[in-house]
């Protein structure tokens, strides 16, 4: 028995010990990664920062995020970020131009006018932009055709035929699988729920799509027509009738200045900064020179805060990647009732989600507008629910190719009994205390009194809706429902038609509510809410989500997409503010 005991001792104390060890190992770990984060950048005179547009670009960078630590592919660029750096060094000695070394930029168009904003200002400095790629997709083309020098690879391509929008259809994947989606909405647009029960698009859905599809592509050819001093009529017909084929056709009709391979680009700019070819040329990344950025220093006790709002809508606390009604809610609140904020930014980018959760975030906005200046800033998307959370501000700004409106509400409820019984051969039975006291069920379908009153709270939300808007707009709620029905608009469709006040970016409306807030330029500190998680908390608590996710995305490949519409559908719980469909502009 004493020798049982000693072992077993040794065992716990060997137990101990490791633990100890492995604790002691991880405070190194997150020590050595946390000075790595802080470590002094230098930037040496006639440096080149080189923006490499490899990652999806976020409203905010994705701290400290354990993904990108093990693995080649980091999360996101953070826009604020980037835009922060491209200010900076417009001003900085030692910088003396960019380099846009971009192929397949991922991220809205919106995002994409934002950046494109700050190169062009960035312009005015007199510095070089020189762009390069081996393969540029539309978006990337529309980034870098502001440059001095565009250099395509003489062996590579350039996309420049239009604007396209694919939307999947799950009707026969849900017949087979014997799933039937219950469905309830208000309005001829309000299309989120047709991949459900559709093999393709409805004629509303078609008519919308192509009508801010095109408003957003005419904003683009001229701003391509600007740059390239091409007039957009001929640009026009280089892109509908494909005229790009290959690099020399790229070359050939001006979309590009130069064909040549990296190596040249480099060469150009070393011979600009009077580098010797064989020496090497000052290359900073973003990355590097975003460490060195203390271009929010101002010392001022007044603030604006700046509440970013990413994502899906949805009830409770969220996690990062979506837009949690008491996260947000608390966010607003703390901006509201602390006197040295004087002004608030909402910047929406969020296809909606939860009616429930948008009102519980709207009732914050209209609360804080009651005491300051609370201004929205649409990004790539604000719409249905986005749409909620914004139309309570003094003033919406939106780009003119933002994805907004979509003022409607639908509901889902799907019905599994024939998955259950026919395919997995499992039936169910039930007692209740009341007629319907087993409403809403999944596992039986709605009698008819049953999917009357579901669809009338779904009324109720939509005439809710419509009415707060109008209200929020300052017109007839009848003028207003004529632009609803879950119809989408371009920014600029929406300004036409008095759903957002100013066509502009982020700057606008920062502008705009510091302004309203009687607050000069300089004399303010930005305050980003909510507050991002610290490493340690994203060890601790999102290590693990965070590897499922990775795993599951690499099990499935391709097929990951239509994972994420059955999660979508599984998690819609009550009446939904959504986008017509999942949006994807190519």
């Amino acid at each position: 028995m004493r020798q049982f005991f000693k072992y077993v001792l040794a065992t716990v104390t060997g137990l101990f010990v490791f633990g100890l060890l492995s604790l002691l190992v991880l405070v190194v770990f997150v020590a050595a990664l946390a000075s790595s984060d802080n470590k002094e950048v230098t930037v040496a005179s006639d440096s080149v920062l080189e923006l490499k547009l490899d990652k999806p670009i976020a409203e905010r960078e994705s701290r400290h995020s354990f993904g990108a630590m093990f693995s080649s592919q980091a999360d996101d660029i953070g826009l604020d970020q980037l835009k922060a750096s491209i200010r900076r060094a417009k001003t900085d000695a030692d910088i003396k131009g960019i380099f846009l070394n971009v192929e397949l930029v991922q991220g809205g168009m919106a995002s994409l006018e934002e950046v494109r904003d700050a190169l062009l200002d960035f312009k005015k400095s007199g510095k070089f932009i020189v762009a390069y790629a081996d393969a540029a997709s539309e978006k990337s083309y529309y980034l870098t055709s502001l440059a001095n020098r565009i250099y395509l690879n003489p062996q590579g391509t350039l996309e420049f035929n239009g604007l396209s929008s694919e939307t999947m259809y799950y009707k026969n994947l849900f017949s087979k699988a014997g799933i039937e989606p219950q469905i309830f909405r208000v309005g001829s647009f309000k299309s989120a729920v047709e991949p459900f029960f559709r093999e393709n698009m409805s004629d509303s859905a078609r008519l919308q799509t192509t009508s801010f599809l095109n408003s957003i592509n005419d904003f683009t050819l001229g701003h391509v027509a600007e740059a390239r001093k091409i007039s957009p009529a001929r640009l026009k017909v280089i892109s509908d009738s494909m005229l790009v084929h290959n690099a020399d056709d790229a070359k050939r009709l001006g979309l590009v200045t130069h064909l040549g391979y990296y190596d040249q680009a480099l060469d150009y700019m070393k011979g600009k900064l009077g580098v010797e070819k064989d020496d090497k040329l000052s290359l900073v990344s973003l990355g590097d020179y975003s460490k060195a950025d203390d271009e929010e220093g101002s010392t001022s006790g007044n603030r604006i805060a700046v509440i970013y709002a990413d994502g899906d809508i949805v009830t409770g606390k969220g996690s990062d990647d979506n837009i949690g009604s008491t996260k947000f809610a608390e966010a607003i609140r703390k901006a509201r009732l602390d006197d040295k904020v004087k002004a608030v930014v909402l910047r929406v980018n969020s296809p909606g989600g939860s009616s429930l959760a948008s009102d519980i975030i709207y009732r914050e906005v209209l609360l804080t507008k009651k005491v300051k200046p609370i201004v929205c800033s649409m990004s790539d998307v604000a719409a249905s629910g986005g749409y909620f959370i914004a139309m309570g501000c003094d003033t919406i700004v939106a780009h003119p190719n933002t994805i907004t409106g979509s003022i409607g509400v639908f509901g889902v409820l799907p019905n599994i009994e024939p998955l259950l019984r026919d395919k997995l051969g499992i039936t169910t039975d039930r007692v209740t205390t009341g007629m319907f006291s087993d409403f809403p069920t999944v596992t039986r379908a709605l009698t008819p009194f049953e999917k009357t009153q579901f669809q009338n709270e779904i009324n109720r939300i939509y005439a809710d809706f419509t009415t707060k808007a109008a209200q929020g707009r300052h017109m007839p709620v009848e003028k207003l429902r004529g632009y609803a029905s879950g119809r989408v608009w371009s920014g600029s469709e929406a300004k036409a038609r008095g759903l957002v006040d100013v066509l502009g970016s982020f700057d606008d409306a920062l502008r705009i509510a510091a302004r309203r807030a009687k607050l000069r330029e300089g004399d303010y500190r930005i305050q980003k809410l909510p507050r991002q998680r610290t490493f340690a908390e994203t060890i601790f608590s999102g290590f693990s989500e965070e590897v499922k996710l990775r795993m599951v995305k690499e099990e499935m490949g391709p097929m990951y997409p239509v994972y994420q519409q059955y999660k979508k559908l599984s998690e819609m719980k009550g009446a939904q503010m959504r986008m017509p469909f999942e949006l994807n502009i190519n």
